[in-house]
């Protein structure tokens, strides 16, 4: 069994943030697949598929950002996921807007939510799909919960339709392949 995480913050009012990248990849990778989140449990919501014979998970932490550990170590004790079959999607100021980057395991870079799956499943190695937003002129939080601009936002969905494109790679082949497809250059 996998697990694909979207992290972002529920609500409408921070529907089109930049910190909602997460949510947005899942999303329209259901779309595209034609999968429904349709069961609401574990401090999220999330939809369950089968893709050649294995159950995949895509879930959304409904905690808010900074509590998404909570979330996913619910999900991932109660399936009983291994931490190799983990994929985290999350936005990253470190990267520019409409650039993505595939890791298999490290640091949080600071980003909250996960730092928050870390410290709660006790490890660095799961893998991740960071979606560029940029580096902020101004204050880090305002900056994340704030809309993208027209620029940005072309951008920025731009990385949202790869890093889909990448986790699809992922699911039919493996992470290294969607690495080496995915990271550096333009992305593909």
């Amino acid at each position: 069994m996998r697990l694909i995480v979207g992290l972002g913050n529920p609500g409408k009012e921070y529907e089109n943030t930049r910190h909602n990248c997460g949510f947005k990849v899942i999303d329209s990778f259901a779309d595209e697949i034609g999968v429904e989140f349709n069961k609401n449990d574990f401090d999220g919501t999330y939809a369950k598929f089968k893709l050649d014979d294995e159950d995949i998970i895509l879930f959304k932490p409904l905690t808010y950002m900074n509590l998404s550990g909570t979330a996913v170590q619910k999900i991932v004790h109660f399936f009983k996921i291994d931490l190799e079959n983990i994929v985290v999607i999350y936005d990253d100021m470190a990267i520019k807007p409409g650039e993505i980057r595939l890791r298999l395991e490290g640091s949080s870079g600071g980003q909250k939510g996960i730092q928050n799956i870390i410290e709660c499943l006790g490890s660095q190695k799961i893998k991740r799909i960071r979606i560029g937003i940029g580096e902020p002129e101004y204050n880090a939080i305002d900056y994340v919960l704030g809309k993208p601009t027209k620029e940005e936002k072309l951008k920025i969905d731009s990385a949202i339709e790869k890093a889909a494109k990448a986790l699809k790679e992922y699911l039919n082949h493996d992470f290294q392949n969607a690495m080496s497809k995915y990271n550096g250059g333009d992305n593909v």
